[in-house]
């Protein structure tokens, strides 16, 4: 029989579902922004979709599966452990649709007259699905074993003598620490971020010399390119900030977790460390609204496409009946 739910869960599901209310239509915005708008057509824009993709499905997803998880039901070791691997998934898949981000910025400056011929849409296209099949392979290792099924089994049968193994879902229930730091951390978060920051160093340092070695040429076409190259790059580099501020909490958390077992460390970090990795989906939109022109230009269109104009028309329409 479920447990009622305490004011402390009642308050954690509130801020999850806030946060899924601004990240679903927020990244749905972005998609949509794309998909009408043929100045967001480029590569740079075609990994932002898959972003977006990945940030609808935490807060359509995810989301709703760690509220599932916060509850804690009682259920079969694999149904809980399905659960726990969208997030694993979805997480790897923002790393890599970010690392395809800065290595798409690094060519537009360092070969911006080939960058064309390089980076054509068939291979952007291949590039988003490598990343996405990377990231259920990594996502899923602890469906294919590497998992505390054994742990768990061990537990059992010093207990109790069960035919059927049921536990308590959550999610380092299911999920080895081993995995999560070893394997998830050390290799699939922390060296792809190290790898984005020296690439964003590099990309800054080369549009720098640019506009340096255009200024003294008086050439204003190639000015203008790298200076947009600037602000873009800076945007993005601001969205890849933002993410490793949101999720390198929880895996620091969960190196204390696995090489200080004795350590107590407060529920309250750990829910706040889950808000950020959370609330990074819902950041993204925002950065877009204020730090891109062609976004905000798109969010204004569909705005006034779809929602502000068509209100007053209806509304024109409306006073219009009566003279007729």
């Amino acid at each position: 029989m479920a447990h009622p739910v305490s004011a402390f869960q009642a308050a954690y599901i509130s801020i999850e579902v806030l946060i899924a209310l601004v990240s679903v239509p927020g990244n749905i915005l972005v998609i949509w922004a794309v998909k009408m708008n043929q100045a967001l057509r480029d590569a740079t824009f075609c990994f932002i979709v898959s972003l977006a993709v990945a940030d609808v499905a935490v807060g359509a997803l995810v989301i709703p599966l760690a509220i599932i998880i916060n509850i804690g039901p009682q259920t079969e070791f694999y149904s809980c452990l399905m659960v726990a691997c969208p997030v694993l998934i979805l997480t790897e898949s923002s790393i890599l649709a970010l690392l395809a981000i800065a290595v798409d910025r690094y060519l537009r400056v360092k070969i911006p007259v080939r960058y064309k011929t390089v980076v054509t849409p068939r291979r952007a296209a291949v590039a988003i699905a490598c990343c996405w099949i990377v990231s259920f392979l990594v996502g899923l290792t602890p469906m294919f074993g590497w998992n505390n099924l054994n742990k768990m089994q061990r537990t059992q049968e010093l207990n109790a003598s069960h035919t059927e193994f049921v536990i308590k879902c959550q999610f380092e229930t299911v999920i080895s620490m081993e995995y999560m730091v070893y394997f998830n951390f050390f290799v699939w978060v922390l060296p792809p971020l190290l790898l984005m920051l020296l690439i964003y160093l590099e990309v800054f340092n080369l549009i720098r010399k640019q506009l340096n070695k255009k200024v003294s040429s008086s050439s204003s076409d190639p000015q203008k390119y790298y200076g947009k190259e600037l602000k873009i790059a800076k945007s993005l580099a601001l969205v890849l900030f933002l993410f490793a501020l949101s999720w390198l909490p929880l895996h620091v958390l969960n190196c204390i977790t696995l090489f200080c077992p004795s350590c107590e460390t407060p529920h309250i970090l750990t829910y706040i460390a889950i808000f950020l990795t959370h609330g990074n989906s819902a950041m993204n939109p925002i950065v877009y609204a204020f730090r891109i022109k062609k976004f905000r230009t798109a969010f204004l269109q569909i705005w006034n496409q779809y929602f502000c104009c068509k209100t007053n028309k209806n509304a024109s329409t409306t006073t219009a009946e009566p003279g007729n």
